[in-house]
């Protein structure tokens, strides 16, 4: 019969195996960390969705009616994403920083990130309260991207769907192939769809192209022993939170789900899994017994340089 899956709605960071929140990697045996087999994450269901209103209605007045509501915001990295690092074992592999000077998380608008692009390059199309959308850049104008359980080969205006991008080169620290391999590698599965497809995103596509490494593929490694990877997630200056997987594909289909709910959510979940209410005085005994006590302040660890339905096996 094979294996049975039962569907899950995403659980909140209390009910998530995670990592000693000091971020002390203490060997005193085997945790269980999160996974995603067998799923793949909701970015298609969050790009059906139709954006929010943009401006004034045709005739005057505001979108909300006789309210006059503020004005949108342009999209801000430092607002709306989680500023993290991933390591396998003790080598950090990935880091989105927000550091002073850094500007590659800055973002442009489709027509003038084709001026930033060449051929072999990741691109990332990023917009609040959306899973980002990657491809590959494959000349021409034009990108290689998964897109609703399809590889498509699209031109980048097409592909970002009206969302400012930018490129992301230099977040993943693996060695990248020959800008000829990688569009090698993209143009080679445009057309897989479905039960054909290795990846479950459209990240971990794109990422397979640039670096080859299997890791990126479903089932590409065995979730068996202790969790080998980590996703630091940076709360503050001197303040991270550290959550394990058994694979990179499981780490980054959390990852993703950060970015897509928001920095504001992913830190007030964390905060209610680190800092929990406390009873309130005269609650019985009962209540008071199935209450956990607030876990005591984690030390402030140095920062170190350096997805969506969740699935269950049941066996």
């Amino acid at each position: 019969m094979g294996n049975q899956v039962e569907k899950l709605t995403h659980l909140s960071y209390k009910e998530v195996p995670t990592a000693d929140p000091t971020g002390v990697d203490r060997d005193d045996g085997p945790r269980i960390g999160v996974s995603y087999i067998f799923s793949n994450d909701d970015e298609e269901a969050a790009e059906s969705q139709p954006p929010p209103p943009q401006g004034p209605p045709e005739g005057g007045g505001s979108p909300q009616g006789d309210v006059d509501g503020p004005p949108p915001q342009p999209y801000d990295p430092r607002l709306h994403e989680v500023e993290c690092s991933v390591f396998y074992r003790d080598e950090c592999i990935y880091q989105k920083s927000f550091a002073p000077g850094s500007a590659a998380l800055s973002t442009y608008t489709p027509e003038n990130l084709l001026n930033k692009c060449k051929p072999g390059d990741l691109v990332e199309f990023v917009a609040q309260a959306q899973y980002p959308h990657w491809a590959v850049y494959v000349g021409n104008f034009q990108v290689v991207h998964l897109h609703r359980l399809e590889v498509s080969h699209s031109f980048l205006t097409d592909a970002s769907q009206g969302r400012r991008g930018r490129v992301v080169n230099e977040l993943y620290r693996y060695k990248p192939l020959s800008p000829a391999a990688v569009v090698r590698n993209a143009l080679a599965h445009v057309g897989a769809k479905e039960r054909e497809l290795s990846w479950r995103n459209s990240e971990s596509f794109a990422a397979w192209c640039r670096y080859g490494k299997r890791e990126f593929k479903i089932g590409g490694e065995l979730r068996i022993g202790k969790q080998p990877y980590r996703l630091q997630i940076q709360l503050a200056a001197q303040r991270s939170h550290t959550l394990e997987f058994q694979s990179l594909e499981d780490l980054i289909m959390e990852k993703r789900r950060n970015d897509q709910i928001g920095r504001a959510a992913v830190l007030q979940e964390l905060a209610m899994h680190l800092h929990p209410a406390e009873p309130e005085e005269g609650d019985g005994d009962e209540d008071a017994a199935r209450t956990k006590p607030p876990l005591e302040r984690p030390p402030e660890p140095c920062w170190e340089e350096e997805e969506e339905d969740r699935v269950a096996v049941v066996h």
